[in-house]
């Protein structure tokens, strides 16, 4: 593992169903290719030059103490921080992450301050010991494991991450589903209603599109395809009970 030091952690966020975020990780070995806007802004930013250097992650080894100063400043500003948004606080195969993250949230928790967590990695069952307001995610985009080895090569297999997110469910914590980046047909012909059952036990389901793909784009129908996918999922969601969130852009007038 390697490690860097950060000068500052906690940062308010722009996306939408977000708050205040911390990315305490540089890097991600999940080597996403869908592709990665993470690493699009780190290759332009200069902290990864390559692909190859941008999946060998570096944890910020000083987090904890970072946030020892920064909690009193932000404390009252916070809703939630959501862990994260340029990297992933429970790389697969990385134990060193996992560890600093659960250290991360526990210290969060312990001032009052709500988590939301998305992982494509496994979420630890020692989660649900920490506090009942917090949120846990898996992103899954498919059950194939052929398209998980093609695009998210490094990443924790998908019914490993869904059996560790029902693990937390059964424990009685809050969790979601990122159904995106969702793939169009010319990438994997695929039923979404399998993917919709098989997290069915989720409590919120979040639905976006593939983005910044010339692919995907290139799929005459893709329009019409997320619209009537992101009506599928918002039928899903309110048959089941379950709070939905459709992603900025995913649905488009045809």
């Amino acid at each position: 593992m390697k490690y860097i030091k950060r000068s500052s952690l906690l940062y308010k966020t722009g996306v939408e169903y977000g708050d205040y975020t911390i990315n305490h990780i540089q890097g991600c070995s999940h080597g996403c290719k869908y592709p990665c806007y993470a690493m699009s802004m780190a290759k332009r930013f200069g902290k990864a030059k390559t692909y190859e250097e941008w999946c060998e992650p570096k944890l910020a080894e000083n987090a904890l103490e970072i946030l020892d100063a920064e909690i009193p400043k932000f404390k009252d500003k916070i809703e939630s921080v959501h862990l994260c948004f340029t990297s992933d606080p429970f790389m697969y195969g990385y134990d060193e992450v996992a560890d600093m993250s659960i250290a991360i949230i526990k210290k969060l928790n312990d001032a009052g301050i709500k988590c939301t967590v998305l992982t494509k990695g496994i979420l630890p069952l020692s989660l649900a010991e920490l506090s009942p307001r917090n949120e846990y995610g898996i992103t899954l985009v498919s059950l194939d494991e052929n398209f998980r080895q093609e695009m998210e090569p490094n990443s924790a297999p998908f019914d490993e991450r869904i059996q560790a997110l029902r693990a937390l469910h059964d424990a009685g914590c809050k969790t979601w589903v990122s159904m995106e980046p969702y793939p169009t047909p010319n990438f994997i012909e695929q039923d979404p209603n399998e993917i919709l059952e098989a997290i069915s036990f989720c409590d919120k389901i979040i639905f976006g599109r593939l983005n910044y793909n010339k692919k995907a784009s290139g799929y005459k129908q893709h329009k019409q395809f997320y619209n009537e996918l992101a009506k599928q999922v918002i039928d899903f969601c309110e048959k089941k009970g379950k709070d939905y969130h459709i992603k900025d852009g995913t649905i488009t007038d045809i």
